[in-house]
Order: C-alpha cells, then structure tokens, then sequence
C-alpha cells in the first residue's frame, strides 16, 4: 500500500509518501509546499490542491491520511487551516483516494510511543523508521510531519486499527472521555 500523508497549513503544507507494501516502510517523496503569503487565502488553497493533485497523479497513492486540527489560540488561523485541511482533502477524493484524520497526538504516540513527543522528537523517529540520512534533502520539520501522518495510517492498517474520524463530530462522538467542558 502507498500511503501520501499530509501535514496541511495556510502558509507551508508538508506532504510524504510511503511505500508500506513490503512490511518495512519505505520513503518514496516528501517535501513541503511553499505558499507565498502575499497571495490570496483562495488563491493558496488552490496551489495546495494542483501541487498535491499532481503529486497523486504521479505517484499514485492508495490512500490519503491527514493531521485534522484540533485546537487553537486564534479562530481566524483555525479556519484557515481548516480550509487548507479540506483543500488537501479534495485533492485525495478528487482522485478516489480514500481519506483518513488522525490527531496530532494519535500521530505522534503512534510513531514515538508518546502522544506529548516533541517535534524533535517525531522527526528523529521518523527518520529512523524510514532509514533516511541526517541531511535527507527536504527533510523539514513539516515534510517529517507528513511522513509521520502515513507512517501513523500504515501503523493503523496493519494492527487492524482502521478508525478514522470524519470530522470534529465524528471525533467526539468516538472519544467522549477527551472532551472537557
């Protein structure tokens, strides 16, 4: 299975993908995608939409696995998230790909076995996963992110543990006990 996992944003957006067909995962390209803020809030989602939509194109990804956001300080940053989220999402369905959401802390326990690992923390992992040099071309903070959100989508496959949540509704309804008033 090649899995594409993205770590969406409104100004800079990772993407990876695996191959985690064989057992091992594999890397097969990551990178991020650079918006320029002086354009437009539309017109940023659209170049996150054509780069990831070419990106399926030429890979050929059997799945599309996302960070879904899940708090923040500023409602104005959260909704620009969320549209570059569902601008990377249309991306997938677009092409039929199946589409999965997982928290930030669902892929970070996943990947170092603490749900509280720091970002340091979750390139160094993935990094070692994936067998990947120390100054790996690309290798960012963001595009280790994205690596990390597939590598937490094989994980899932392949102990049986397929949930995904189709939105904040979906996520509460399935965690009641992470929910505090």
């Amino acid at each position: 299975m090649t899995i594409l996992g993205i770590d969406p944003g409104s100004r800079v957006t990772g993407y990876g993908i695996i191959d985690a067909g064989s057992g091992d995962e594999t890397p097969i390209t990551f990178g991020t995608i650079r918006l320029d803020t002086s354009d437009s809030h539309p017109d940023r989602l659209k170049e996150i939409f054509d780069v990831l939509s070419e990106l399926i194109t030429t890979h050929e990804p059997d799945a599309l696995a996302i960070e879904m956001p899940v708090y923040g300080k500023n409602p104005q940053s959260m909704l620009k998230l969320g549209r570059a989220q569902a601008s990377a999402m249309l991306a997938g369905l677009h092409q039929d790909l199946s589409v999965a959401q997982y928290t930030p802390k669902e892929i970070k326990k996943s990947v170092t076995g603490n749900g509280n690992a720091s970002k340091k923390q979750v390139q160094y992992m993935v990094r070692s996963i994936l067998k990947l040099e120390k100054d790996a071309s690309g290798f960012t903070h963001d595009a280790a992110d994205a690596l990390a959100v597939a590598l937490c989508h094989s994980n899932r496959g392949s102990h049986g543990e397929t949930q995904s949540y189709t939105g904040w509704a979906s996520f509460v309804a399935n965690n009641p006990d992470r929910i505090s008033e």
